[in-house]
């Protein structure tokens, strides 16, 4: 019997507790990263170290306590439960492990138990339905380059994003259609992880065509096949066929701005309320640049931007789960992963 396929599931990250040395510890990795705040050097650590990790640590451990359970970070109990779930369905044949870019469990522990099951070949799978420089591009950099330093590195293969997937599509759209016929909203809101504009532009070769125009992201095409902010207007469109919402019954937007650079637009806290002084009363959101509910999604739209829907009027809003580990997500990746091992891809 030959040696077993890898698996990776990479996720972004988490600290490992609601306390401000945690996150503190947890922010200092992920905002060092060059890819992530994508300027020079000693600008990057100035910004870190005077401005961001001294008063933003205590905000956001403060935020986390209140979505923490008594499992842990949200993020990670989804991750690992997914990871499980994959592990189950692909069965013999394979190993499964599941790698934090920033955080536990480190992509280089991963790594380690893949090599110790004997793994020879390993399928990468970024958990980021839209792909950009600083999510997917950072955690497949590190991957390799962590692979590259062993002696005998393993052969790997990594899967693109899958924004307009059939699977997530389909399962995103499965969770979400009994609550919006339950909720009955008025609009449905699919709100993004947003990106500073330079990042943007850095991945449209031509240099022109990324937010020129009004209409840049409203198809895929050479220019932006890679740009971010098109697969998520892609992943909206193909969510409103799935969801059959009528044009102007949603919309897209982007949240979790950091810093005083121009960041992707429209952006989320403004789109609430111009939502508002329209007439919407009853609101749904979908968060589907996420897999897995985070802070993100559990707070930042859970319970931020429900107080600021109620204050501007607002009727109620529901925040529509991510596709976590439910069974439907779970064979999508598990069917994927198993044709990728049987074609080489």
């Amino acid at each position: 019997m030959g040696s077993p396929t890898g698996v990776l599931l990479i996720q972004l990250g988490t600290p490992d507790a609601p306390r401000t040395r945690e996150v503190r510890r947890y922010l200092r990795e992920f905002l060092a990263d060059p890819r992530v705040l994508d300027m020079p050097a000693l600008g990057r650590m100035l910004l870190l170290y005077g401005v961001i990790l001294p008063f933003r640590s205590p905000r956001s451990a403060e935020a986390y306590r209140k979505i923490w359970s008594e499992a842990g970070s949200p993020l990670l109990v989804h991750s690992r439960a997914l990871a499980e779930g994959v592990a189950k369905e692909l069965g013999d044949g394979f190993h499964v492990e599941l790698g934090m870019r920033y955080g536990k469990p480190t992509l280089a522990g991963a790594l380690d138990r893949l090599a110790s099951a004997g793994v020879e070949r390993i399928v990468v799978l970024p958990l980021f339905p839209q792909q950009a420089g600083s999510s997917s591009g950072s955690a497949l950099q590190r991957t390799f380059e962590l692979a590259g330093e062993r002696w005998d590195p393993p052969a790997l293969t990594s899967l693109g994003p899958f924004y307009d997937d059939p699977g997530f599509i389909g399962c995103t759209s499965e969770i979400a259609r009994p609550l919006l016929q339950g909720f009955a909203p008025d609009h449905v809101l699919l709100s993004y992880h947003g990106l500073p504009e330079r990042q943007i532009r850095r991945s449209d070769p031509s240099g022109q065509h990324c937010l020129g125009s009004p209409t840049c992201c409203d198809a895929l095409g050479g220019a932006n096949r890679h740009c971010y902010r098109a697969q998520c207007f892609a992943t909206s469109r193909a969510l409103g066929v799935a969801l059959a919402l009528e044009a102007d019954r949603f919309s897209t937007c982007f949240q979790s701005r950091l810093g005083r650079t121009p960041w992707i637009q429209p952006f989320t806290e403004q789109r609430l309320t111009e939502l508002a002084a329209s007439g919407v009363r009853r609101l749904a959101v979908l968060c589907p640049s996420f897999v897995a509910d985070c802070l993100e999604t559990s707070e930042e739209i859970g319970i931020r931007a429900r107080e600021q829907w109620r204050r501007l009027g607002g009727e109620e809003l529901l925040l529509v789960p991510c596709v976590n580990a439910h069974p439907a997500w779970v064979g999508s990746v598990a069917e994927r992963l198993r044709k990728a091992a049987q074609l080489g891809l």
